[in-house]
């Protein structure tokens, strides 16, 4: 093989297994899909499970590459949390998961990773989920005073709300166009 980064085929499967034997208290689900591994977290433990990954050397994910924040309708959690984690000196990569009920946040992860403020806040601004104790929890995209998370499912198109009749039909379709069709 040729020297330089890669990335690792195989998912990190003894990274679940050194979990399980530090926090056997947790219900640890993991999914393997297309070679990559997810495992889902409890939002009431994710900063510890996260400081241990990042510090145990058997482990060593030094990276936090990404923190998406998606919405959900009809289930029985509103939201979900994934986190993209890399390890660059064990060169492998985990993502951990974690379901939101209605109206409930994630403690945030500026402790162990500082640079998961900006996607934080990114989360919060576009899908409205609450990081718990983070640094700076003002919207980064949209203005400040705005009421809605324009990356919802439950998102008008029209930008307000779905209660309101437009005097002319605008630029660009919406639900509120399909209603009327």
């Amino acid at each position: 093989m040729a020297d330089g980064p890669y990335i690792e085929p195989n998912p990190p499967r003894g990274v679940v297994e050194r979990l399980r034997a530090n926090f056997p208290d947790l219900d640890l689900r993991e999914r393997e899909f297309r070679g990559e591994l997810t495992v889902r977290v409890p939002a009431t433990r994710i900063v510890d499970v996260c400081r241990f990954l990042k510090d145990d050397p058997g482990t060593a994910f030094e990276q936090l590459c990404a923190v998406v924040g998606m919405h959900f309708l009809g289930r029985d959690y509103e939201h979900e949390v994934a986190y993209q984690l890399y390890s660059m000196s064990r060169n492998h990569r985990i993502r951990l998961l974690v379901r939101l009920a209605p109206g409930e946040g994630v403690p945030t992860l500026t402790p162990v990773w500082p640079g998961a403020n900006w996607p934080e806040r990114e989360a919060f601004d576009l899908v409205g989920i609450r990081f718990e104790g983070h640094p700076d929890p003002r919207r980064i995209i949209m203005p400040e005073d705005y009421p809605d998370h324009p990356l919802r499912k439950d998102f008008d198109l029209e930008g307000g709300s779905s209660d309101i009749e437009l005097p002319s039909r605008p630029v660009s379709p919406g639900f509120r166009d399909m209603e009327h069709s």
